[in-house]
């Protein structure tokens, strides 16, 4: 049976429910959001003369919520207007409502005696077919259905979202006792296709997988720390990016989590899994049941693991537990990786480490590896799905699976051995059949070992993705340091990015042009698209900040033309090419997007021409594409200043959109040309498709474009204007009129003396031109090197 969700009804308005409204409201879903009457006037209501049946009280509760959910940073949502998807009401008198809806998530507190009593009441209007699901984080999901009638059980299940829901890809799907097959069948691929989650079933044990592995894994820390003595800032250095985990790492995530939501995980493990052979790690040390005892929860109590002071972060010292400055962490073992980019080919090396750091890889990772290990077939019977869970909801580049066969199998249970550890006899059975890793790569596609088999199956559901670690070799065409060439089969090929955090120097210039020349030599078409955290920031500043220092004018001139040149070439190529941006996608990267045929957007795509910060204006046709598009924007009647304006202002004022949908709004996406893909995983597959689909109805070369129009003296006359008062307002600085008007210089088209028509190699030349000179001024390259020193733009 076809089914469709068009309407979705979402019991319970807390942050996660508000978060769980937002998403579904995300992609385009009704949304019926619902919480209980407040059972007492505020103040303020009072003294309006307000009574509990006034409307506004007895939705109060589900609006503030929700008000505070869209104003939160970062959004839940991708656009503030898909608000207007999400209808409020209260369970006394909307309850009735839900009939019309399609599916009914309920997300109310963690109790089972009141998660019970909501589905009493959802029954009695629920329409009979209605999925029916629990966000519960770890209530047995046999004991919520309990009394129900035969159709509320078949369609009833637990969906457990991570929060917060638009950012966390994990999103479990547990069976009750009488769950339909075709129900979890079609949650899966919802999850996955709709919702642009990493969908995993998990068995109906305590906490599901995400939780279960995870806090083991916070758990089991927390005891480290202090038997090795270690601070909590060290563990933060040697748990965040170095090992491809989040920033936040280890405290400062428990402190933006909250303490009390991870107690009481770790409390509900330490209660119902009294066989686990871990059962003791889930016991609360100590420092933590006196943080719980001084309210010392994190932000929301504005104090944790850190404390901010002022502009001071201090940290908690576990021994007195008292704040003091922020030690900086340092270890021998980190400087060894410094030269190693991805985070799967450091675990080698750290483990080997001869000081703190190496004994603390040591221990934790044979601690993780033996209980990962023993939780299958317990929690899963595919070892893969708690790799998934670890990647999609705790911001891990790595399972723990993964990690174990970079390391070595054998290695891992080594290194356990050491910590009077084993692994699960069925890990020693894989290495005596002749398995020496879990996964394989075979024929382009994922392999795990299966416990069912004894040996290498196919991962399921990979037809739908290209992955793209998967072909790099076997299917590669081309290569240099910076760049590779792959075929995607039916003729598409894909370039892929690998210079430092993708930014555009010489070496990926080389590969646009390289992968546009075989293309149209012998393929059909081209997608620039890779799977690293960010599509691209950017021009290498590295380089324009040197050639500038040594005044090699020239040099940078060249260097600029060059780039400007290749997104002309990217534009006007014989094939047609889809970008697929996702992740940071800032200048550069935004005007290699503005010039591709298409963009196949991932929905987490933050993207804007950022090149103000640095003291410049976009250069690689970035200011004349803007120009470009609001002269195609130009309407009869229009008064074409203030169309110009909005497009100006967006480079000015170096906007980032922090959605794809937001990348509409300030125009570096356009309706009609580019589309967003909820789900990244599917992002290089979509653009293959739209690649093949563009050369099969018949691409045609594009013919360069001679009919821009430009405003001349008369925009130019506004925006100085408009930059004066500005400063005069002390709203910029000096450098800041400077650089603006370089722009408006670009965008007006000149000091014309009316509008005129012009190419787009004219608005090219100007553009170029500015840059050039904003590239001799000395508060220029403050910026350039501040932002390359610091990470950050300095206003000066």
């Amino acid at each position: 049976m076809k089914r469709l969700i068009k309407k979705v009804a979402v019991v319970g308005s807390g942050i996660m429910g508000s978060g769980i409204a937002c998403h579904f409201a995300n992609i385009g879903v009704e949304v019926l959001l619902l919480d209980i009457v407040p059972r007492e006037l505020t103040e303020t209501e009072q003294k309006k003369g307000l009574t509990l049946e006034n409307k506004a009280v007895r939705n109060r509760l589900v609006n503030d919520h929700l008000a505070n959910a869209l104003k939160s940073n970062p959004s839940p949502i991708y656009d503030q207007k898909f608000a207007g998807r999400i209808t409020t009401g209260n369970t006394t008198d909307d309850l009735e409502k839900i009939k019309d809806c399609d599916w009914i998530i309920e997300v109310v507190v963690e109790r089972l005696d009141i998660k019970k009593s909501v589905f009493e009441q959802i029954e009695k209007y629920r329409k009979p077919g209605t999925l029916i699901t629990s966000n519960t984080s770890g209530i047995p999901i046999k004991f919520m259905s309990e009394g129900r009638s035969e159709d509320f059980q078949k369609h009833f299940c637990g969906t457990h979202f991570f929060n917060p829901a638009r950012y966390l890809k994990l999103f479990e799907i547990i069976p009750g006792p009488q769950t339909a097959t075709e129900v979890l069948d079609f949650l899966n691929e919802y999850g996955e296709k709709f919702l642009g989650k990493t969908s995993v079933v998990a068995k109906d044990t305590p906490a599901f997988i995400g939780n279960r592995i995870g806090i083991f894994g916070i758990q089991s820390l927390f005891h480290l720390v202090k038997g090795m003595g270690l601070t909590i800032e060290e563990v933060d250095k040697l748990t965040g990016p170095v090992i491809g985990r989040p920033k936040s790492a280890t405290f400062r995530t428990v402190d933006v989590v909250g303490l009390d939501t991870l107690v009481h995980v770790a409390n509900g493990i330490y209660e119902n899994c009294p066989t686990d052979e871990a059962h003791e790690l889930f016991k609360l040390p100590d420092f933590i049941s006196k943080m719980i005892e001084n309210n010392w929860l994190g932000s929301k109590t504005g104090q944790g693991f850190y404390k901010k002071v002022d502009k001071d972060i201090l940290s908690l010292d576990l021994d007195t537990l008292e704040y003091r400055t922020a030690k900086k962490a340092s270890f021998a073992t980190l400087e060894m990786t410094k030269t190693i980019d991805k985070p799967i080919d450091r675990f080698k090396v750290l483990v080997k480490g001869t000081d703190k750091a190496g004994e603390f890889y040591r221990k934790s990772f044979s601690a993780m590896f033996a209980y990962v290990s023993n939780r299958v077939p317990e929690i899963t019977d595919d070892f893969y799905k708690i790799d998934d869970a670890m990647k999609a909801g705790f911001g891990w580049e790595n399972g723990p699976f993964e990690i174990w066969d970079a390391i070595g199998v054998e290695k891992g249970i080594e290194l356990m051995t050491a910590e009077g550890l084993a692994p699960a006899a069925w890990v020693t059975e894989m290495l005596a059949s002749g398995n020496k890793s879990f996964y394989t790569v075979k024929e382009g596609a994922t392999h795990y070992y299966t416990l069912a088999s004894k040996s290498q199956v196919k991962v399921p559901g990979q037809d739908a993705f290209i992955i793209l670690n998967n072909i790099r070799e076997s299917k590669k065409v081309w290569s240099n340091s910076e760049a590779v060439v792959h075929d995607l089969g039916d003729g598409i090929l894909n370039l892929e990015f690998q210079s430092k955090m993708n930014s555009i120097g010489g070496g990926v210039i080389q590969g646009i042009n390289k992968a546009i020349e075989l293309a149209e030599k012998d393929f059909q078409g081209l997608v620039i698209g890779n799977q690293a955290a960010n599509f691209s920031v950017g021009a290498n500043l590295a380089m324009i900040f040197m050639m500038a220092v040594e005044q090699e004018y020239d040099e940078l001139n060249m260097a600029i033309k060059m780039f400007q040149d290749t997104m002309m070439r990217l534009r006007y190529s014989g094939i047609p090419v889809i970008a697929a941006p996702h992740g940071m996608t800032l200048g550069g990267g935004c005007e290699l997007t503005m010039h591709a045929d298409k963009a196949v957007a991932a929905a987490e795509t933050y993207i804007g021409l950022v090149e103000f910060g640095v003291g410049v204006i976009p250069g690689g046709g970035g200011s004349k594409e803007m120009a470009l598009r609001a002269s195609d924007t130009f309407r009869k009647n229009d008064v074409e200043l203030n169309v110009l304006q909005e497009y100006f202002l967006t480079v000015g004022m170096a906007k980032v959109a922090t959605s794809a949908y937001e990348g509409f709004n300030i125009g570096v996406l356009q309706k009609g040309r580019d589309i967003v893909v909820v789900n990244k995983d599917r992002q290089i597959a979509e653009a293959k498709k739209h690649a093949l689909l563009m050369a099969e109805a018949g691409y045609t070369q594009p013919v360069k474009r001679n009919d821009i129009k430009v405003l001349g003296k008369q925009a130019l006359g506004m925006f100085l204007v408009g930059t004066d008062q500005m400063k005069a307002g002390q709203y910029i600085s000096e450098h800041d009129r400077k650089i603006a008007n370089k722009l408006a210089y670009v965008m007006a088209g000149g000091d014309l003396s009316e509008p005129t028509l012009v190419s787009e190699q004219y608005l090219l030349d100007l553009e170029r031109e500015a840059f050039l000179s904003l590239c001799t001024e000395r508060k220029t390259l403050e910026r350039i090197q501040f932002m390359l020193t610091k990470g950050k733009p300095l206003r000066n």
